[in-house]
This record gives C-alpha cells, sequence and structure tokens, in this order.
C-alpha cells in the first residue's frame, strides 16, 4: 500500500456505558465518509479511565476476547465502512486481566491480540491494581491497507517501542491514549512532552505517527476528590515529526490526514538508520542496570 489516508479521534467517556461505544462508533463512521482506512480510538473508550482509583468492583468491566462484545460490534462495523480499526478493550483472560488491543481489519477479521507492555503505577494512573504485564510481545499486523504497529499509552514512551515495531516492518505508528491532568503533581502539564517525545519516535525511527488521547473531566467513583481532566490533543505526524494535525484539549472530533508511506519508505532507505544499527552493542539494553550481561561477571559486578 502506497497511499494511505489515516484518522485519529478523541472524544469524552462516561458512566453511560452504551453511550461511549454509540459516540465511539459516530465518530468513526464519520472518519470513514471523510475517506479514512485506518481509524485509530483511544484507549478504553468503552468506559472512563477506571484507572484513576483502585476498586475491585472495576475488573467486572472486563471481556474475554471471544466473548467481547465491544470487539463483535466494532469488527462488524470495520466489514460495513471497509476500514481498519485498532480496538483497545479490558480483556480478561482466566485469572489474569490485561490493557489489551485487537485489530480489525477491512473484512471484519480480528487480527490478533496485543496485551500492554509498560504498566504504569502513578497516583490517578493506578493501572497495577487492574492489568498484568503483557505477554505477547510487541505485535505488527498486515492489514488490508499497510503494515501497522501499535503501542497504548504508556507504551509510547518507551523509545524501544517504537524501535521493536519499526524492526518489525511497521508502516505506521498506532499509540491509543489517556493521558492528562496528574493528581499527584497539579502543577504538572504534560501535554508538550507527551507530544514532543512521539514525534521524537517518528523522526529516530522515520515513521509516521497517530496518537488519539481522551478529554473531558473524570472523578473517582470512591473518591470524589480525586479528579482528572485528559487533554485531547491528538495528532498525526509525519516520518519526521513534523505535526500534520492536531486537535484541541477539549472537543469531540476527527483528524484525517493522506500519507504516502511508499515516499516515506524510500526516504528510510536513504537514510540508512537500519542499515548501520550495531545490535551486538546493544546488550546495555538487556539489563535492568545499564551493564551489559556479559560485563557483569567479567569485571566483578554485583
Amino acid at each position: 500500500m502506497t497511499l494511505l489516508t489515516i484518522a485519529t479521534t478523541q472524544m469524552p467517556c462516561t458512566w453511560d456505558l452504551p453511550s461511549n461505544l454509540d459516540r465511539a462508533e459516530r465518530l468513526v463512521r464519520e472518519a470513514a465518509a471523510k475517506g479514512a482506512q485506518v481509524i485509530l480510538l483511544q484507549e478504553l473508550f468503552a468506559t472512563p479511565y477506571f484507572c484513576i482509583e483502585q476498586s475491585h468492583k472495576h475488573l467486572a468491566l472486563a471481556e474475554e476476547f471471544q466473548a467481547s462484545h465491544l470487539l463483535k460490534r466494532f469488527a462488524a462495523l470495520a466489514r460495513e465502512l471497509g476500514v481498519v480499526l485498532p480496538l483497545s478493550w479490558f480483556e480478561r483472560a482466566g485469572n489474569a486481566c490485561f490493557n489489551s488491543l485487537a485489530v480489525a481489519d477491512a473484512d471484519g477479521r480480528l487480527l490478533g491480540v496485543y496485551r500492554k507492555t509498560h504498566i504504569p503505577n502513578a497516583i490517578g494512573y493506578q493501572e497495577k491494581e487492574y492489568f498484568s504485564p503483557g505477554d505477547t510481545g510487541f505485535q505488527a499486523w498486515d492489514t488490508a491497507f499497510g503494515r501497522i504497529g501499535v503501542g497504548i499509552c504508556w507504551d509510547q514512551w518507551f523509545p524501544e517501542t517504537a524501535r521493536c515495531l519499526a524492526l518489525m516492518g511497521a508502516e505506521i505508528l498506532l499509540f491509543p491514549t489517556a493521558i492528562g491532568s496528574e493528581p499527584g503533581c497539579e502543577t504538572l502539564d504534560s501535554r508538550d512532552h507527551w507530544q514532543m517525545t512521539m514525534r521524537g519516535h517518528a523522526a529516530a525511527n522515520l515513521l509516521p505517527v497517530v496518537a488519539a488521547n481522551r478529554v473531558g473531566r473524570e472523578v473517582a467513583t470512591t473518591a470524589p476528590s480525586l479528579q482528572m481532566s485528559f487533554y485531547g490533543s491528538s495528532f498525526i505526524c509525519d516520518h519526521k515529526g513534523k505535526l500534520l494535525a492536531e486537535a484541541d484539549r477539549d472537543s469531540t472530533g476527527v483528524l484525517v490526514q493522506r500519507l504516502d508511506l511508499g515516499a516515506m519508505r524510500e526516504e528510510r532507505l536513504s537514510w540508512g538508520i537500519y542499515r548501520d544499527r550495531r545490535p551486538e552493542m546493544y546488550g546495555a539494553l538487556l539489563s535492568q542496570d545499564g551493564r551489559h550481561l556479559h560485563a557483569r561477571w567479567n569485571t566483578g559486578g554485583v
């Protein structure tokens, strides 16, 4: 696939759960009507961001892959519209739960599951209460409109995520997200840092990047004083990190952009960044403390 029309979206979510799915479907239909072939919805779009608090009652929201009403509904929508939909959902698998994503291809087939690799734990982002660390490894999928690589929210802060997906042949990186204010640090606004990190992934890997975030204020069900305001700012950037389209902080909406993946592929080849890699020199990445595993013993390190 050489030319791709990509869309990203953003919307608020409430505890009126059917309305969340209806709103997401309207955005998908709007994007498809504008010519979008791959349409990105935000992280955990079926519910409020329940990880704002620790409450076991939210575990009831999880759905198994084969039985998920969300996946069945949006896979059917992908088939009807002839579009590709990466679908973020709360997955139950036996006694474990994961923050997961499945890709519905343009014929409605679900191509597989990615389980979020990096699980955050901070005030307002209590994901370790609900999600086990992903065990699928990073995933890139061949779709009707090109090969896509997907990370989920906190994954987007790690350069290893983007590089692994690039090495797996992804032609575009997609990041569904839920991020906003920091209840543990009310003066922090991470919006620009958030965008710049992903734009850096684009430039370093010569791949376009698309992010979808939510908007609106959400309140914890167990402690109303715990609140978060999500800052939207969903965006599409090109393979050099240049912003092509950007949403505001508050509005529900759709962004659509045409990308020439073939031309971007040629530029990747001309730069030689994959040709000149030295994987044998990157052993420090395989340790937590930054030391090469073989050197730990050769130098008497502990």
